[in-house]
């Protein structure tokens, strides 16, 4: 039996996939990135399109080096057990298959399994990655979805819509000040997101729900700091130096060499 696929050969944005997850599905979709929250929340979405289409069965499948990519092979040559369509599943943590993982990914894209859907999930990918054959091909005969971290301006904006999405109304000083406090952290904001909602429920939330409610998150370290210094932003450096303290990190300072009176040093 053949299963109706969607167009392939694709390179998705984030925010084109849950439109793109209406249509029927590419026969193998590639995901990757360096953001976890983003990149779970974006295998989710795969999945629950994949059973909404009937995809019933799911199948994972764990690579690491001692991992035989003869299963891969014999999955796609199998039947499915319940005579279902199925998602197979690829985790793939640092994106390196090994020549042996290359030519059997570059095997199945050539061929693709009937009433199958390979999701392939990595971390990270460089752009030696993303050009190298098993990529290509799988882009090729599928999807690639690469998911990019949310930039500290963009972050504000970002906090905003999911609060939207929760009922919640903040003010514009309110997201400003969860965004401080979170600051990189996805995974914090959303649980500091269902927190608020848990407390005050749906509606407005200003500076003082947030004071109240939201716990410091944000993740520093030394070369936080140093960014901060030399983007020559003050308060920024003060709150990274104090967080640094309150994790009882200590900063050393600078040694020089050569001659002090040099104005260069």
């Amino acid at each position: 039996m053949h299963t109706a696929r969607g167009r392939t050969n694709m390179k998705l944005k984030a925010e084109q996939l849950a439109t793109h997850l209406q249509r029927p599905l590419a026969p193998i979709y590639v995901l990757s990135g360096d953001e976890p929250l983003l990149v779970q929340e974006a295998a989710d979405l795969i999945r629950a399109a994949a059973r909404a289409q009937n995809f019933a069965e799911r199948q994972v499948l764990f690579i690491d080096r001692s991992f035989d990519w003869n299963v891969l092979t014999q999955a796609a040559a199998s039947l499915s057990l319940f005579a279902e369509r199925r998602l197979i599943e690829l985790r793939m943590p640092d994106g390196k298959p090994g020549d042996v993982g290359s030519k059997a990914l570059q095997a199945y894209a050539a061929r693709p399994a009937d009433d199958t859907v390979l999701l392939v999930i990595c971390g990270k990918l460089e752009t030696a990655a993303r050009n190298s054959k098993w990529h290509q091909a799988l882009e090729q005969a599928g999807a690639a979805l690469q998911v990019w971290p949310v930039t500290a301006s963009a972050l504000p904006a970002w906090i905003g819509q999911r609060m939207q999405q929760k009922g919640l109304r903040p003010s514009r000083d309110a997201l400003t000040l969860l965004a401080e406090r979170i600051e990189g952290n996805l995974l914090a904001a959303v649980q500091e997101i269902d927190k608020l909602l848990l407390l005050n429920g749906p509606g407005a939330v200003d500076t003082d729900a947030i004071l109240e409610a939201v716990a410091d998150s944000a993740r520093f370290d030394v070369f936080v700091f140093m960014d901060a210094a030399l983007e020559g932003n003050p308060a920024r450096v003060i709150r990274v130096l104090d967080g640094l303290r309150e994790d009882e990190l200590e900063i050393h300072p600078i040694q020089c060499v050569g001659d002090p009176a040099d104005p260069a040093l």
